[in-house]
């Protein structure tokens, strides 16, 4: 390795150490500063602390470790109430997706309630919990809890895969949420991302670099189960493929891993 890889080496090393540390402890001030009122005040408060935490969250990104995030296709967003089923490929998009949408929710795992105080502040702040061992019981209760708020005309985020997904990966769209669709009758908005290059899951890097998170032509209520699950998948696949180029020609250009690579391998863009 030359003196110039290990110097990139070590700055990319440093950068991704002081934003960690420097998230973190934003994250840990919001929690404990917001305390004294958090659970007094109305939910709108509650929402304005996340929003204010996921915008922190973006700054401290791009100004220690040069991952800017750049939003496209708001002109997509549908006024009022929506259901928003998004790619996940990292933690940013479980707080980059806030300040989106004018009053989002997200569906998360029933465990998180458990975490102490951070449990209790998604509680407060309307976010939908679901058992995911639960079977159909869980989704029709799921139901239930995203039409309680989409009446409130909020907007319910649910990431269809399940879980964090490596970019480039075969997609792996979970049937839950065609029937979540076909129960709340409200237009879907499919989103697309590549944040995965850049923050990859279970790893400590931060690369440089510029995050895409597109909103995507949404789906409109109605259409039968099946055809809306691959409707969905097909629209955000190929918008993900496209990002996933777009960053494999961009300068500088992220480590791929392994699943990317094959990716574009296929899509004879390697």
């Amino acid at each position: 390795m030359s003196a110039e890889n290990r110097r990139a080496g070590t700055m990319l090393f440093v950068r991704s150490l002081l934003f960690n540390v420097a998230f973190y402890i934003a994250t840990i001030f919001m929690l404990v500063a917001s305390l004294p009122f958090y659970f007094i005040l109305p939910q709108a408060f509650a929402m304005w602390v996340v929003r204010t935490w996921a915008r922190t969250g973006i700054f401290l990104l791009r100004v220690i470790a040069g991952t800017r995030v750049e939003i496209r296709g708001r002109e997509n967003i549908p006024p009022g109430p929506i259901l928003v089923a998004a790619k996940h490929q990292s933690m940013l998009e479980t707080f980059a997706l806030v300040p989106v949408f004018a009053n989002p929710t997200y569906v998360m795992k029933s465990q998180i309630k458990l975490i102490p105080i951070f449990g209790q502040y998604t509680i407060k702040a309307g976010m939908i919990h679901v058992d995911r061992e639960g079977g159909m019981a869980a989704l029709r209760g799921l139901a239930v809890r995203c039409r309680e708020e989409l009446a409130k005309g909020r907007q319910v985020l649910i990431f269809p895969e399940g879980t964090r997904r490596p970019p480039g990966s075969p997609p792996a769209y979970q049937s839950g949420v065609a029937h979540l669709y076909r129960g709340v009758d409200v237009p879907t908005l499919p989103v697309a991302l590549n944040s995965g290059l850049y923050w990859p899951r279970r790893k400590f890097l931060r690369y440089p670099g510029t995050i895409v998170i597109e909103c995507l032509p949404a789906i409109p209520p109605g259409l039968d189960a099946r055809a809306f699950l691959n409707r969905l998948t097909d629209t955000i696949e190929t918008a993900s493929d496209r990002l996933l180029v777009e960053a494999a020609r961009s300068r500088p250009r992220p480590p791929f891993p392994d699943s990317a690579e094959a990716r574009l391998v296929v899509l004879g863009a390697a």
